[in-house]
């Protein structure tokens, strides 16, 4: 598909000016193994990918990086809250799509993550197994 003489190219939730530069996603993850993993997932969809392990890190690499999507982990849950909540609060990131992902079910934590402003919640399982629909699903436009 074309837009203004620019061919356009969709895939797993990417769209891409084809020529340009891929989309890029910043991901936070404590835990390595499973970080590492969506890390590489998200290579194979086509994004560029910048990882961090302090979540305190997010908020000013999103101002200064201007990703299409932010990812996190909500281990440890305070701060990965408390960095989602900067993002949403500052007007430069608040309409960054963030999906949050927890290793556990726990419901305080999840309230957490929905009061700092994440997009969608979802578990390490569903992430792992359904990431392509669920970046399509928190980067449609409404």
């Amino acid at each position: 598909m074309s837009v203004d003489g620019k061919l356009l190219q969709f895939s797993a939730g990417c769209v891409t000016v084809v020529g340009m530069s891929k989309p890029l996603a910043l991901v936070y993850y404590s835990n390595l193994l499973p970080g590492s993993q969506l890390a590489v997932q998200l290579q194979d969809l086509g994004y560029r990918v910048q990882a961090f392990n302090r979540a305190a890190l997010l908020p000013p690499a999103c101002e200064r990086e201007k990703p299409l999507v932010v990812i996190a982990e909500l281990w440890p849950a305070g701060e990965a809250c408390d960095a989602i909540a900067k993002l949403k609060a500052n007007p430069a990131t608040q309409h960054l799509p963030v999906l949050a992902y927890s290793p556990s079910h726990d419901a305080a934590t999840q309230a957490r993550a929905k009061e700092a402003g994440v997009n969608l919640l979802a578990g390490h399982a569903a992430v792992a197994g359904h990431l392509p629909q669920l970046l399509d699903q928190i980067l449609q436009v409404e």
